[in-house]
């Protein structure tokens, strides 16, 4: 810019017309003038809210000078982003270890997240019933009715409320007969929805697209800076960043050829169609999302587009062109069928389209799901007085069902209801929550993360009015009366601070422990839920006596027992299921024979038991894996005394003669015969399993994987058995550590020793070849390293020897 301004007479400065667009102006100004760029340069500020021709040249004929007001500001929204980001997250890294951050808007949208998880923790579904009935009318058209009134009373949801009640109202509904009380129609007209701004763009990719909100953003961005069409890039729909549904006269009067050409006169209505922004602090600096250009469908640049491009601009262009379209036309039909003293009536709705309008091309889509969903009827003909004869009743019962979690889509649209945060901002705050590792995104609905509720408690304990979405709603509305000039910027900024800094301030003699037990009581609920037997949830499943509770550490947080150091018991953050996770050390006991003490340890491959203890220079103590079925808790002496005897003698094989061991090993339970290991099914207890179960699970294993095992013959070098087994690959011979595969054409049936020691043979010289060949690489790579290493001592010996000859 500076180099072009030497030889212009005036610059105009033309960054987007909303506070962050005059700051930018603001910005490059000032930079210029610095460098003394501007002189006997004449600089305008123009704006324009739509990026057309006529926009344009509109807006350079008619410049003005900055703003003040919209610079202050966006210097108050900067400096407020900072205080709350650059005050709150140095208290969360000292007093919540493991937590990263905290922002204005941010912490905001993870409160959101966390008091929805809170409410379907604590949603308890209600059982509730309907009751439906199939009548047919005198020309044989069906009808389906719902139980509204039942005795004379008008039900409400839950007017039925279990099967008894049900089966009650069914015998009720089977005594009477019917006819139609009353036929209401009502004639309702459906506006279209207004196009795209950024929010609503980012929630309807997530509804008919599956797209995240970085994705939607990422693919519109490609969509704005165009693709090569005619040797020149052309840009396919207008800035994305946007909050405003209005549209540039000229692009009207293009749609509205569109409309008229390629769907007919009924669908274009007599004037255009007005949309009215309901976003709380709309700057509408930019025009809604559209084309650039209606003429070209989705279809016509198909073989120009990627696959998410093209879903994109085709959901773009289609919702403007709808949004300025007919209405559609609905009739709504009520149908009233009751008995003659009208104490039970039954009620049928419907609708017909009389004319489809916008709907003809598009249909917003739905986020959240109801109870009762389900499709529009149509409902045939009838009239009032109508004999109608009852066929089928049939009830039905329902639960109701927890709030649904977030998706991107409907978080986005509950962060614009609320007013906090800007369009252009939520795809990087929902990025932020899951990069922070305070939320996962799974199945496209937000879950809280431990260490996000943990935040959001911190947050709502100490920092309340900070994360109250009206405080932050309140803000954006502060801000804009500094841009429309009503209020000086330094005074909110000062008003902010001063009950800001005293909340951080009085955070400082916050002990860490003071802030766990206060998080303790916060989530109890959340990490310690009551479970159906009735047991204590805190109940320490090591130790039996000690109380479970939050524990702070470097790294976060973790569960562990009030009777430290005594129980040992931790846990990493989470839901506590009863499923032990103890890395201290319990005893349960002596052994009667040697008096020795056994005790219950956990190790990296999961609980095992010991006994006695290491000594120095000593034998290792003998130790024994529990199974994974086995509740550490519940563990006795006599079961562990029973992991010890491991592996124990089931008994002979009736056909090898083998003993068979059943033991536990890295890998489970397991039965042995001769070499060959067979894992145990979940249903078979390696303490108790008998001889006859055994040979059983042997056979079926050999059967499964056809590793019979079968012994060719002995080794003449070591005498240990040559085995031939089916593997995945096919059959093959085994001894020891070496395995050789069959060739193709080999019978596996008529294969001798000889045969067998030829492949083990010719397998083991190919590997040790191969070892050969590598270790004969490693030793030429080491050797030139080193050669390269002395040439270059050398040559900079050399070198050196010269300079000083020069220097003597």
């Amino acid at each position: 810019i500076a180099h072009a301004a030497k030889n212009a007479d005036r610059l105009y400065l033309a960054t987007d017309p909303d506070r962050e667009g005059e700051a930018i102006s603001w910005h490059v100004r000032e930079i210029l003038a610095e460098r003394n760029a501007l002189k006997r340069v004449d600089v305008k500020r123009v704006v324009f809210h739509e990026i057309t021709k006529n926009a344009v040249v509109n807006a350079i004929a008619n410049p003005r000078e900055l703003n003040s007001a919209l610079i202050d500001a966006y210097l108050a929204r900067r400096a407020l982003d900072y205080l709350v980001g650059f005050g709150l997250s140095p208290v969360l890294w000292r007093k919540l270890p493991g937590s990263r951050s905290a922002g204005r808007v941010q912490s905001v949208a993870l409160r959101l997240i966390c008091e929805r998880e809170a409410e379907i923790e604590i949603f308890r579904p209600r059982e509730y019933w309907t009751i439906e009935a199939v009548f047919s009318t005198a020309s044989g058209r069906e009808i389906t009715a719902r139980l509204t009134v039942l005795n004379g009373n008008k039900l409400d949801r839950y007017g039925i409320a279990n099967e008894e009640s049900a089966r009650a109202a069914v015998a009720e509904i089977e005594r009477h007969e019917y006819a139609v009380r009353s036929v209401e129609r009502k004639t309702v007209k459906r506006r279209p929805a207004p196009p795209f701004t950024t929010s609503t763009l980012q929630q309807e990719a997530s509804r008919k697209l599956r797209f995240g909100a970085t994705r939607t953003m990422r693919t519109a961005q490609k969509l704005y800076e165009g693709v090569d069409i005619g040797g020149e890039t052309t840009g396919l729909i207008t800035y994305m960043r946007t909050d405003s549904v209005n549209l540039a006269a000229e692009a009207i009067s293009a749609v509205r050829a569109v409309i008229g050409r390629d769907f007919g006169r009924d669908y274009l209505p007599a004037d255009r169609v007005f949309h009215r922004n309901r976003t709380k602090n709309a700057q509408e600096a930019h025009e809604a999302i559209r084309p650039t250009d209606f003429s070209r469908k989705p279809a016509d640049l198909a073989d120009l587009l990627s696959r998410d491009e093209r879903a994109l601009y085709e959901l773009i262009w289609m919702r403007a062109v709808a949004s300025q379209m007919e209405s559609a036309v609905l009739e709504q039909v009520a149908v009233d069928i009751a008995s003659p003293d009208g104490k039970v009536v039954l009620r049928a709705t419907g609708s017909v389209v009389k004319f489809d309008g916008f709907m003809r091309l598009y249909q917003e889509g739905n986020d959240e799901r109801s109870d009762d969903e389900g499709g529009q009827r149509i409902l045939p003909p009838v009239s009032e007085g109508e004999t109608m004869t009852r066929g089928a009743v049939k009830p039905e019962q329902h639960f109701t069902k927890p709030p649904p979690r977030y998706t991107e889509a409907s978080l986005v649209k509950k962060l614009e209801e609320l007013g906090i945060g800007r369009p252009s901002t939520y795809a990087s705050i929902l990025q932020v929550l899951q990069d922070r590792n305070y939320v996962t995104l799974e199945s496209r609905r937000f879950t809280p993360n431990d260490l996000g509720r943990m935040v959001t408690a911190f947050l709502t304990e100490y920092f309340l009015r900070y994360v109250e979405y009206d405080f932050t709603a309140d803000l954006e509305n502060s801000l804009d009366d500094v841009s429309n000039g009503n209020v000086e910027w330094r005074t909110l900024l000062r008003d902010f601070w001063t009950a800001f800094s005293e909340a951080v301030g009085k955070t400082r003699e916050l002990r860490v422990s003071d802030v766990i037990e206060r998080l303790d009581g916060e989530l109890g609920a959340h990490f310690f839920p009551a479970g159906e037997d009735g047991r204590d949830p805190r109940r320490c499943p090591a130790c039996g006596d000690g109380r479970l509770g939050l524990k702070p550490s470097r790294s976060g947080g973790f569960i562990g027992c009030s009777r430290y150091p005594d129980c040992r018991y931790t846990t990493e953050l989470g839901v506590q299921t009863g499923e032990a996770t103890f890395t201290g050390t319990r005893e349960l006991g002596r052994e009667p024979e040697t008096g020795l003490p056994i005790t219950l340890r956990k190790g990296p491959y999961g609980f095992y038991v010991q006994l006695g203890e290491a000594e120095k220079g000593g034998d290792k103590p003998r130790r024994a894996s529990l199974r994974p079925e086995m509740a550490p808790a519940d563990l006795d002496l006599e079961t562990a005394r029973s992991l010890l005897s491991l592996p124990r003698e089931v008994g002979r094989h009736p056909e090898t003669g083998d003993t068979i061991l059943a033991g536990i090993g890295r890998y489970g339970s397991y039965l042995r015969t001769g070499n060959r290991y067979v894992s145990l099914a979940p249903g078979d207890d390696v303490l108790t399993i008998g001889l006859n179960r055994a040979v059983t699970v042997i056979a079926e294993a050999g059967q499964k994987t056809g590793k019979s095992g079968k012994a060719i013959g002995n080794h003449p070098e070591d005498g240990r058995p040559v085995e031939l087994l089916d593997g995945r690959y096919g059959p093959y011979v085994r001894h020891g550590r070496t395995n050789a595969s069959l060739p193709r054409d080999a019978d596996p049936d008529s294969l001798s020793l000889e045969q067998a020691l030829e492949l083990l043979a010719a397998r083991k010289a190919k590997a040790d070849a191969t070892r050969k060949t590598k270790a004969d690489a490693t030793r030429k790579t080491k050797a030139d390293a080193t050669r390269k290493t002395k040439a270059g001592t050398k040559g900079k010996a050399r070198k050196t020897g010269k300079r000083a000859q020069g220097k003597t």
